[in-house]
């Protein structure tokens, strides 16, 4: 007793008793708040279900009716004092706006039984593709006049970033001794590197800046035009033998920069986030020249994730339309490029008071170009 007492004093035995009291009231109340609950009549049970139920419907209804709320882009501090603006990522909630007045137009209703088989089109090359995506992609393309669709393979996938991969893997060699290289001028997007070497792939090797690449051998140039992150056109700038480019057009829409003409490359990547400010669907499209990369790319995205939703295709599908019907008919906001090219020139006027009274940083400069879509002159206003 007396090594006891040595090792606990009084005080740390008053601690001890006082949590044992504490956890003895808790554990009476707890039993007794059980047998209530479970004794409760099934008629109160049913009460209760049908409050949540009321409360949950309200709330929806509050979500509904709520204004757009800030993009997870940007948050206010604890204190609701200045804005905190995370540059890390961007989230095209802003056209929230346009989507909202649009209504009813924009909706779709899927019933269960819809799109249960795997096949989009067996016949096709593209076999997970819903015919009628791939129509309103073409109609959309020929609307704003951005992209030449004849004489190209529509090949679907999840976002732009895993037709990447698809590409990757299609222009690259199974029996090849080396990975391919795959370059892009910097300043790039900063995920392609990440991207390229995520899966270790013996098939293709991120290899840095193009304008510094002078290894030999084949490889593949990634030009995104507009370039995120600068927002300048870009052009091809490897000048050697040997490569195939890649055409990330993601911003080639009237919203970032002038449509110059209908983009006409041999492989060309575009995505609905960029778009029509559909992140969340998680769709993007490829338009191919040539059909055995076109199959390759078609496989890879079998071999990855077989096919891609429907839900999701059939959703842009109809987005597409309600756009391509904005064009022709504009409603109070105009159409979506003309609502958003507005928003991004106002933001851009923000932006740049903000730089300029800060004298921390500095803006690039754009020269104006004339816009066939918007029949207009404007500078290029970038979204990244």
């Amino acid at each position: 007793m007396a090594m006891f007492f040595n090792i606990f004093s009084l005080k740390n035995l008053l601690v001890l008793s006082l949590a044992l009291n504490v956890s003895l009231v808790l554990r009476v109340l707890y039993e007794k708040d059980f047998e209530v609950n479970n004794g409760r009549s099934v008629d109160n049970q049913k009460d209760a279900l049908t409050t949540t139920d009321s409360v949950l419907s309200e709330a929806r209804a509050t979500q509904r009716a709520r204004p757009s709320m800030p993009s997870s882009s940007s948050t206010v501090d604890g204190d609701g004092g200045d804005t905190i603006i995370n540059l890390d990522h961007g989230d095209p909630t802003m056209y929230e706006r346009f989507w909202q007045q649009t209504g009813d137009k924009s909706t779709i209703v899927i019933p269960g039984w819809q799109s249960m088989s795997y096949f989009s089109d067996a016949g096709s090359l593209c076999w997970f593709l819903e015919p009628e995506f791939a129509k309103e992609i073409i109609r959309l393309h020929k609307t704003v006049g951005n992209a030449v669709t004849e004489d190209r393979y529509i090949v679907v996938g999840t976002g732009s970033t895993q037709l990447y991969q698809a590409v990757l893997y299609a222009l690259s060699h199974q029996d090849a001794v080396e990975p391919r290289s795959v370059v892009s001028a910097a300043p790039y997007y900063s995920s392609y590197p990440l991207i390229t070497d995520c899966l270790k792939s013996g098939l293709y090797k991120w290899a840095g800046d193009a304008r510094s690449f002078n290894k030999e051998g084949p490889f593949i140039e990634l030009v995104t035009s507009p370039n995120n992150p600068d927002g300048y056109v870009r052009q091809s700038v490897v000048n050697k033998s040997g490569g195939i480019l890649v055409h990330d057009l993601a911003y080639y829409w009237p919203q970032y920069t002038p449509i110059a003409s209908a983009a006409n490359h041999d492989i060309m990547l575009f995505t609905v986030s960029k778009s029509t400010g559909h992140a969340g669907m998680r769709i993007g499209w490829a338009l191919v020249k040539d059909v055995e990369v076109a199959k390759k790319m078609v496989k890879f995205v079998e071999l990855n994730t077989i096919g891609v939703s429907k839900d999701s295709q059939l959703r842009a599908a109809k987005v597409l339309q309600v756009v391509i019907h904005s064009c022709q008919y504009p409603t109070s906001l105009g159409s979506l490029f003309d609502f958003a090219a507005h928003l991004m020139e106002e933001r851009w006027k923000l932006l740049r008071a903000a730089v300029r009274q800060s004298g921390l940083f500095t803006l690039p400069e754009f020269s104006p170009g004339s816009c066939s879509f918007l029949n207009r002159s404007f500078a290029p206003q970038p979204g990244k």
